[in-house]
């Protein structure tokens, strides 16, 4: 008889963060893969002997800035340790890490997953998020190696959260999430092409019902999302069928094949690491001071999950809400449009989704690339709104400011698009209108209230478009009854 089994789920993510400086050293941070290699080095991220380390203040503001984000709670004493282990790309032979003193505590965030119209909230934890510096790059070109320094001692923030993730998309909804945290509060770009977000998953199962774990698998070399949620997937079925069949499951480390789609394994548990940690001697303890901490709770941004619930409060809808607020820029920008309290707030969220993060996804740039500042669009909607121009000349005005950046004021003279809304005029249009089409008037009258439609595309074909709809509809309706 086959068992039911519940994924318990954790995942440890690393995120470089986005200092000007490396973590120890004053080398350029992130300086990517256009730099010629090791150019962005000098003897401190290099390894060399009688250097000393000194903490970069920035690195630190940016992990303390992420930790708030995530609601940890901030140790105002942390400390550095040496992590041993020999490799190529680790320059001195050890990693300086944070260890049992980590700048973050505990702390949670909260995902938001499912189906549009049935979204579920869960609160995940983090057990804590701690500083540590990067290794080198190495590349491998047939019988030999090759090792660019430029990303050794570059700083890493490595979240590790609690057991608390159930499935795979709770898995991709809570790294959506800390990406979303993290280039919120400005610590990471998260390009994960880059190298700027890189994640860890541990997975067991056990009996639904059942409070003890199962035994662990931990995966590597993700490199996207999606990898994350396939190879969740794969370990789930895999594991699986092993404890169905009456087998156990090794406790050991595996990697994601992409091509293959599989997992394979790469150590078992006896090949793990003594890491061999101890105090980093170079490096004295962190010790915020109260002053220093105020200041940058003080310069941190209003938070997603705040703005979200304020959007919600006015008036949209969660995944409204949620869309709006998936990244800062998109926030400030729906924000903009709306300032002047003359566009509503659901005419602008419906532009900003459909209209212009359409287009920007299909030409792939982000919204601060948008040709239309927020200021434009907001003078468009206003246009649209006030009745000057109808929805589809607004889209069409749209198109054209998008292409060539004229005010869309300019445009709408330009092309004589100015909405009529004189009531004379569209009076003759509506009589004009009735007596030209007397199924559509006996229909109405004989209680088809759908009928005006006809009448009103009757009138807008007579004035070419320029009849305000919703006044020709109010008055054709206002004449037949």
């Amino acid at each position: 008889m086959n068992t039911e089994f519940e994924p318990v789920i954790g995942l440890e993510i690393h995120v470089q963060l986005a200092s000007k400086t490396k973590l120890f050293c004053s080398c350029p941070n992130g300086v990517g893969e256009d730099t010629k290699p090791n150019t962005a080095i000098c003897p401190v991220c290099t390894g060399h002997p009688g250097v000393l380390p000194v903490l970069t203040e920035g690195a630190l503001e940016l992990a303390v800035r992420a930790g708030l984000s995530m609601n940890c709670k901030t140790n105002e004493y942390s400390s550095f340790s040496r992590k041993h282990y020999f490799y190529p790309d680790l320059p001195k032979g050890y990693q300086i890490t944070q260890y049992d003193e980590p700048i973050n505590g505990a702390g949670f965030i909260e995902i938001t997953f499912g189906p549009k119209d049935h979204l579920q909230k869960k609160r995940i934890g983090i057990h804590h998020a701690h500083l540590e510096e990067d290794a080198s790059k190495s590349s491998h070109e047939g019988t030999y190696s090759l090792i660019d320094f430029n990303r050794a001692g570059c700083p890493l923030l490595e979240i590790v959260s609690m057991p608390d993730l159930r499935s795979p998309d709770e898995a991709y909804a809570y790294l959506t999430e800390i990406k979303r945290l993290m280039r919120w509060v400005g610590a990471s770009n998260c390009d994960m092409e880059k190298g700027e977000l890189r994640v860890d998953v541990n997975i067991s199962l056990r009996p639904k019902g059942q409070e003890k774990f199962g035994t662990r698998a931990e995966i590597k070399n993700l490199n996207s999302f999606k990898a994350v949620r396939d190879a969740l997937n794969y370990e789930i079925n895999r594991q699986t069928e092993i404890l169905n069949a009456g087998g156990q499951v090794k406790q050991e480390t595996r990697l994601w094949d992409k091509e293959e789609l599989v997992t394979k394994p790469m150590r078992s548990k006896e090949d793990a690491l003594d890491y061999r940690y101890f105090p980093e001697p170079d490096l004295p303890p962190v010790v915020l001071e109260k002053s220093w901490l105020e200041g940058v709770k003080s310069r941190m941004p209003e938070l997603p999950a705040a703005k979200e619930a304020r959007f919600m409060k006015a008036g949209l809808s969660a995944y409204d809400a949620g869309v709006l607020t998936s990244s800062r820029e998109i926030a400030d920008y729906f924000e903009e449009v709306t300032k002047s309290g003359k566009v509503s707030l659901k005419t602008a969220s419906n532009w900003i989704q459909t209209d212009l993060l359409g287009m920007l996804n299909a030409e792939k740039k982000e919204i601060q690339d948008s040709p239309i500042p927020a200021a434009r669009l907001a003078e468009l909607l206003e246009m649209t709104e006030s009745g000057k121009i109808n929805r589809k000349q607004a889209r069409e005005v749209f198109d054209e400011i998008w292409k060539t950046g004229e005010a869309p004021a300019a445009v709408v003279e330009k092309r004589g698009m100015v909405q009529v809304s004189d009531e004379g005029q569209l009076e003759e249009w509506a009589q004009a209108a009735i007596a030209a089409n007397p199924k559509a008037v006996a229909d109405f009258k004989a209680g088809n209230k759908a009928a005006v439609g006809p009448l009103v595309g009757a009138v807008m074909k007579m004035s070419k478009g320029k009849a305000n709809p919703r006044l020709i509809s109010q008055l054709l309706t206002k004449l037949l009854s």
